[in-house]
């Protein structure tokens, strides 16, 4: 079965349920995961209202939200998770691609840096703790995303399904799913146009995939960040994001067929 949902205008929308969890299944249609929904056309709209939404976690900063702000739906009621803090790193992007030299090897190194770092960043423990909170006690579809869906959300996707007990070969295959290279070579153009914007010069293709692709060194970079602060990545989401047994267990009885 293909995991992607086709929209008009969000990118990388997937379904990420229905995968094993030890002798239990995680439930189809209850955890979806997608890139911003600024430019969301009119039949999108219809079409995430018909999903039922019950929460929805933007994972973006508040520039990030302000710049491209998400379209609603009419009656729009699902219950939105996002945060302010950390908004003196906001442009550690645009400062990178500045003083880059936008090479396959520098975009790599800076994915890396980024993942030693993520799990760690204030404003990500604050938004991941109080999603794991509300995903256990609200009812209905949840929908994670940030601006391309594939970082900030890949590591929240992936410790939810740590969580509910998903093996760690498809953890990781559903984060690569993020790597569709139809929509990486569509998106191209536009990627290439803002760095060159941004800094007045143009990095190959091959350095432009490198940045928009995902890697499972990627992810192990971050569960290591996880383990060598909290012992494993059971500690990391009980000592850094509180999940309780009491709460995982009710996490467990929402998401588990």
């Amino acid at each position: 079965m293909s995991r992607h949902l086709p929209f008009e205008g969000i990118e990388n929308f997937r379904d990420f349920g229905d995968y094993a969890a030890g002798t239990r299944r995680l439930k189809r249609g209850l955890l979806y995961r997608s890139a911003h929904h600024a430019q969301a056309t009119e039949a999108d709209l219809a079409k995430l209202a018909a999903l039922g939404l019950s929460l929805i976690v933007d994972l973006r900063r508040s520039n990030e939200r302000e710049n491209h702000p998400c379209r609603r739906w009419e009656g729009f009621a699902a219950e939105v998770i996002d945060n302010d803090i950390g908004q003196e790193h906001a442009d550690e992007w645009h400062e990178f691609i500045a003083r880059s030299d936008l090479t396959p090897a520098s975009f790599h190194s800076y994915m890396l840096d980024y993942y030693d770092g993520a799990p760690h960043a204030k404003r990500h423990i604050d938004l991941y703790a109080r999603y794991f909170q509300a995903l256990a006690r609200t009812e209905g579809p949840v929908l994670v995303h940030c601006a391309a869906g594939k970082d900030r959300t890949g590591i929240l996707c992936a410790l939810t399904h740590h969580v509910a007990g998903v093996h760690e070969d498809d953890i990781v295959a559903d984060y690569l799913l993020t790597n569709d290279p139809e929509r990486i070579e569509r998106r191209l153009p536009m990627i290439r146009a803002a760095i060159a914007e941004a800094t007045g010069r143009e990095p190959t293709d091959e350095a432009l995939r490198v940045a928009m692709r995902v890697e499972a060194e990627y992810l192990e970079r971050a569960f290591a960040a996880m383990r060598a602060q909290h012992g494993s990545i059971d500690g990391y989401l009980d000592e850094a994001l509180g999940l309780t047994p009491a709460l995982r267990e009710q996490i467990h009885e929402r998401l588990l067929a």
